[in-house]
């Protein structure tokens, strides 16, 4: 597997669901990713760092180019924590936690955001504007209600199936209401 596929693949997955989301400058994005999975193994059984930095040289580009907070969703070990930059943190004002992240806790994107992210902090939950699934790791418990499925051309990274999803407002009032296009 090359790991330059892997990176240019991850951009443009990205970049395809920041088009569809419209997600505007310092809303959130949420990526959970199974290294295991984009290898072709079981989840949780074989991370593996440097697909992790590859995935990671195909996100942090883009996101610093939109303006967009990165969080990374460790693994089931770390019951689902996310990584962010501080700046994140305080301005949605969310909870830190105390754990370090590594490869075989939190997995491997993870412990790569912790090297990578220029103040990174670990939180517990996260209310998430759209989302990137690589490998089936369950994002949906830190994305806004509601989420609305995004379909893009690209529907796998390595081995790893890949989803993707956008949030709205929810939308109320019944019958007579009117809602915008």
């Amino acid at each position: 597997m090359q790991l330059t596929s892997l990176t240019t693949k991850t951009k443009d997955a990205l970049c395809g669901l920041l088009n569809a989301s419209k997600l505007e400058r310092g809303m959130i994005l949420i990526v959970g990713c199974s290294t295991s999975e984009v290898i072709g193994r079981k989840i949780g059984s074989a991370s593996n760092m440097d697909v992790a930095e590859a995935i990671m040289a195909g996100l942090l580009p883009v996101v610093q180019e939109h303006g967009v907070y990165l969080a990374i969703q460790c693994c089931e070990h770390l019951n689902r924590a996310l990584v962010v930059e501080k700046e994140c943190k305080d301005r949605y004002r969310l909870e830190e936690v105390t754990v370090i992240p590594h490869q075989d806790a939190g997995g491997a994107l993870a412990a790569v955001a912790m090297r990578r992210f220029q103040d990174p902090i670990v939180v517990e939950t996260i209310s998430a504007h759209a989302g990137m699934d690589i490998g089936d790791t369950f994002i949906g418990m830190h994305l806004k209600r509601v989420a609305v499925p995004v379909r893009l051309d690209i529907d796998s990274i390595g081995h790893a199936h890949l989803t993707f999803a956008r949030t709205r407002p929810k939308l109320i009032g019944g019958a007579r209401a009117k809602y915008p296009s």
